[in-house]
């Protein structure tokens, strides 16, 4: 993984310096609170309903087990023993004291790591594929191309005013992790007719007020000019965003109202205008970063894992963890390891102080000292042994941490919503715990199969409800909490926005709609089909008369 340079700690030391001080003013009341707020969200601070929150960034969800230990320290020295895993691949503290972030985020850089970019009118910390370098199928490791776009995009001076937040994801697999299609830019790396790597260039994505699935402007661009591309999309953004209207001045709202093959002429002539040798990388420095993602020092193993098969035969609990939480490796007789963090109860994406120790020092002895955040709020041991996975899961189950339920009805996305946030209309964390309650029995889950549920709080869609293949979406009606359900959305490659189902549902009513959803699939579904492949096949009529039938 990526080690910071004298120009990295350098950065960041200064930025710490320089919000010490800004802290210090508004404790001081030198600095009003609407002139601190430009000044803390710049360096990841939000003030929520009842307190500060921090946001810390972790570039394309790579830990290390020094971090992951950094991070759970900080959890119990400044906040309440916890932390949340959000869908940027980011952590987000919510109770930490203002007179301690500048403490924080001084003992974060010990580790290399900061919250800088992770808020404002600025390319946000760039997302990836969680199982990035240990994949079957990649045609490189996408973190490569994520670090070039970091070290490019921080203080850029040209965008850090931009009209409105951006978000980059890359991927290198055909198989979408990263929801690359509801991206400000979605970067997928493919091989052309020739065997040449380059990126189909996506652009105008994104959820919220206004979803849409993004544009391909460009089906093949060489690896070698990405980012004189992307600064050519920044500047034609930067230019003809709006500013007028927030709701209306992401690049999604450009995109769609020019056109995508429109808005794609509009890059492609300011990309003539770039000198590409001012902005392009040259290889040696493309190699010098390549170089810092180079693969573990894998054994050379059977594919196959006596140990392994033997302990699937004598313990049931493991066989089915092992079905549903671990991923086929590109090296045989390794394995990648998805950690749940939604036990049944559970508010989704959390992790307590121990929690976070107990997975670093099982990534420390077995997975190569490496953690992943994904995007679904969860987190994965990328490179473990075969021969080891029994001992990684009695480690886990030991912490809390083996909860079987990978893809499953219980495996939910879900915003901080009315508990923390003072954007939301509704609360999202009840809602999920009843929901996997309702479904707390792990083999209906594994019967019922893949199934994503995706709960916000608000409009603003922290929780990707557009693209849950049932999205929960909180509405306020009169002071009262209701909840809109949307059906058939997806964020993987085959992505497609949820349609609205109908009427809203009051909060005791949600939990016994899903309900209602999931005993139709059941009952309709064909052989091998997942719940969105029979939404798509049977059509939103039936789905939705199912849903609202009796009501």
């Amino acid at each position: 993984m990526y080690r910071y340079d004298e120009f990295d700690a350098t950065m960041v030391a200064e930025r710490v310096r320089q919000f010490r001080g800004q802290v210090e003013r508004r404790l001081s009341g030198d600095l009003s609170e609407e002139e601190f707020k430009p000044l803390r969200l710049m360096n990841g601070l939000y003030l929520q309903l009842h307190a500060y929150m921090l946001r810390v960034a972790i570039p394309y969800g790579t830990l290390s087990s020094a971090q992951m230990r950094a991070l759970a320290e900080a959890a119990r020295k400044y906040d309440k023993g916890y932390a949340h895993f959000t869908t940027r691949q980011n952590l987000q503290y919510n109770w930490p004291a203002l007179v301690d972030v500048p403490d924080l985020l001084d003992d974060l850089a010990k580790v290399e790591m900061h919250a800088i970019q992770t808020s404002g009118n600025c390319i946000r910390n760039v997302t990836s594929d969680q199982y990035a370098g240990a994949a079957e199928g990649e045609v490189e490791d996408p973190r490569i191309w994520c670090e070039v776009i970091r070290q490019w995009s921080t203080f850029h001076p040209e965008f850090s005013f931009l009209p409105r937040k951006f978000k980059i994801a890359v991927t290198a697999s055909d198989h979408d992790r990263a929801a690359i299609k509801v991206h400000d830019i979605g970067l997928r790396l493919h091989k052309n007719d020739q065997g040449e790597a380059g990126f189909e260039v996506i652009v105008g994505g994104g959820l919220g007020r206004t979803p849409y699935i993004g544009h391909t402007i460009r089906e093949f661009l060489p690896k070698r000019h990405l980012l004189s591309y992307l600064e050519a999309i920044l500047r034609v953004y930067n230019l003809q965003g709006r500013r007028d209207n927030a709701y209306k001045a992401r690049i999604k709202i450009l995109v769609n109202a020019t056109g995508g093959d429109d808005f794609a002429g509009l890059v492609e002539e300011e990309w003539s205008k770039i000198d590409k040798k001012e902005i392009d990388l040259p290889a040696e420095e493309i190699a010098r970063i390549e170089d810092y993602f180079a693969p573990p020092a894998f054994e050379a193993l059977s594919a196959d894992s006596e140990a392994f098969e033997q302990k699937r035969k004598e313990d049931q609990a493991f066989d089915r963890w092992a079905r549903l939480n671990t991923h086929a490796h590109k090296a045989p007789g390794y394995a990648i390891v998805n950690i749940s963090l939604k036990p049944i109860s559970g508010i989704p994406g959390d992790a307590t102080d121990k929690e976070m120790d107990a997975v670093a020092a099982i990534a420390e002895q077995y997975s190569f000292d490496e953690v992943r955040v994904t995007h679904e709020q969860n987190l994965v041991l990328p490179h473990v042994r075969k021969d080891n996975l029994y001992t990684v899961y009695k480690a886990l189950d030991a912490a809390g941490l083996a909860t079987a339920n990978i893809g499953l009805v219980s495996d939910i996305i879900a915003c901080p919503g009315l508990d923390y946030c003072s954007l939301a209309n509704t609360r999202s964390i009840p809602i999920a715990q009843r929901i996997s309650e309702r479904f707390a029995d792990l083999g209906q889950q594994e019967d019922i199969g893949e199934l994503k549920i995706k709960i916000s709080g608000c409009i603003n869609a922290c929780g990707h409800h557009h693209v849950g293949h049932i999205g929960i979406l909180g509405v306020d009606k009169k002071g009262e909490e209701f909840y809109q359900i949307t059906l058939g959305g997806s964020g993987a490659e085959d992505a497609s926005i949820g349609e609205i189902a109908g009427r809203g549902l009051s909060s005791d009513e949600v939990v016994d709609a899903v309900e209602k959803l999931v005993e139709f699939y059941r009952q309709h579904r064909q052989g091998g089909e997942r719940f969105l492949d029979a939404y798509r096949r049977l059509g939103a009529d039936k789905f939705k008369e199912a849903l609202y039938a009796a009501a």
